[in-house]
């Protein structure tokens, strides 16, 4: 059974300001089989009216995670009446069903998948409706607005530009250097970027280089700490593309990404997802720049190898480059949104109420792993250093990639930042040249935007 244990409370609460748990409040995670046992919380709200709901999700229908929402589901209909007819359609179905669909009349009443993607791909299109009422909304033990942190609740990154939340979050995900504490036992986190280079000595870094958004990871994290939250999807967004230039900090986290490059493994660009990250799962590299998921994926494939294989997982930020003044720590939540169309609107904001209660939502620990947003749940070991890092409140919090992935509607980084950052981690281009490459190839990208 995977070891869990309780993150120290007051980390997590400080950085909200709120109270700590009383001891008889702790509450431990079920086993991964108990979870699908335990009885069905009643929920804070029953709707009047819907007696139906439809739920397309970004979830295929066999993961961990699927899994869990499929029983909140089940216990959603037992306890309301209300049928959940669920889609799962992977993470793609956004742009590919969603979005195609908001200008018909088949569409779900309730959605998901991470922020920055429903901000680009359905908010901005005109496609959600305000959920900031959903906050007063009982869950099963408290409202919404008790049982989620300020830190997630009321950040830019779930509103819209008019200031109106477009989703609820009921899943985090963060990332970290991570390592295997059995092999590199002792690890003190880094705190320069000459300790870090001195910790992954020669060729140890594991990166799946066909993901770009892997491989953009570190530009990103040296960039935001030099330019702050914000700073990196500003320069991105000039149509100009000046912006990569008249910021210093941008010269030296290229600089910087270029060094880090020396330590990438052979082969790094040459394979195929996952067979870098599996590498390092086997023993060939130390160190693995990942999100919050890199624990659930290495040990599902230990677990297919067979053998006695295991890793203790231990991971650490990216520390403060020189300079720098910007201590960020990228968060990513996964979040639910419901429709402008939805024809069930009240079941859909009911179903976000009752699956954030605690007895429901831990089975996204207990069962995939995973990081939520609610202070008083277990997190697992595996993550415990990664949920402490998120909840440091001297840490600012920014989204994956500062949200550039998301402009366009994918279209910059895929077809500007990407290739440019493959060239530098290749060697192809100087540090200067990348950014050159980054301000002409945008200035060009927006000239074609109209």
């Amino acid at each position: 059974m995977r070891r869990t244990c309780l993150v120290v409370l007051a980390l997590a609460l400080t950085a909200c300001g709120n109270q700590p748990l009383a001891p008889e409040e702790e509450f431990s995670l079920p086993t991964a089989a108990a979870y699908f046992t335990t009885a069905c919380p009643e929920p804070g709200v029953k709707p009047a009216t819907d007696k139906e709901l439809t739920y397309w999700s970004m979830w295929t229908k066999d993961e961990p995670q699927a899994k869990v929402l499929k029983f909140a589901a089940d216990c959603f209909t037992g306890k309301t009446g209300v049928k959940v007819t669920i889609q799962w359609l992977g993470r793609a179905y956004l742009r590919q069903n969603l979005l195609p669909a908001l200008n018909t009349g088949t569409v779900p009443d309730l959605f998901d998948q991470d922020l920055t993607n429903i901000r680009a791909a359905i908010a901005e299109a005109g496609g959600t409706r305000p959920l900031d009422d959903v906050m007063d909304m009982k869950t099963g033990d408290g409202t919404v607005r008790d049982v989620l942190p300020a830190a997630y609740r009321d950040t830019p990154a779930i509103k819209d530009d008019a200031g109106k939340r477009f989703a609820v979050p009921y899943l985090v995900m963060g990332n970290a250097w991570w390592y295997d504490k059995k092999k590199v036992p002792g690890l003190k986190a880094p705190a320069t970027m000459d300790e870090l280079y001195k910790l992954l000595g020669g060729r140890s870094v594991a990166l799946d280089g066909d993901i770009g958004y892997y491989a953009a990871w570190y530009f990103d994290q040296l960039a935001s700490r030099y330019a702050g939250p914000g700073g990196l999807a500003k320069a991105a967004q000039d149509p100009t593309g000046r912006l990569w230039k008249s910021e210093p900090g941008f010269l030296k986290a290229a600089e910087h990404t270029a060094k880090l490059a020396t330590h990438l493994v052979d082969g790094w660009d040459a394979g195929k997802f996952p067979q870098i990250q599996q590498r390092w799962a086997d023993g060939e590299a130390s160190y693995l720049f990942m999100g919050s998921w890199a624990p659930t994926e290495t040990r599902e494939y230990l677990a297919k190898q067979g053998g006695d294989q295991s890793i203790d997982y231990g991971s650490f930020q990216f520390p403060m480059p020189d300079g720098a003044a910007h201590d960020v720590i990228e968060v990513q939540q996964v979040g639910f949104g419901v429709t402008a169309k939805a024809e069930h609107p009240e079941a859909a904001k009911a179903f976000i109420s009752y699956f954030l209660t605690r007895d429901l939502l831990a089975g996204l620990p207990a069962v995939a792993d995973s990081l939520t947003p609610r202070k008083d749940l277990p997190v697992p070991s595996d993550l415990a250093d990664l949920k402490a890092a998120l909840e440091d409140p001297a840490k600012k919090h920014t989204p994956f990639m500062d949200g550039l992935d998301g402009i366009a509607g994918g279209k910059y980084a895929e077809q500007v930042f990407f290739p440019a950052d493959n060239d530098l981690l290749k060697g192809r281009l100087t540090p200067a040249a990348f950014l050159d490459r980054l301000a002409g190839a945008g200035a060009k990208f927006w000239k074609t935007q109209g």
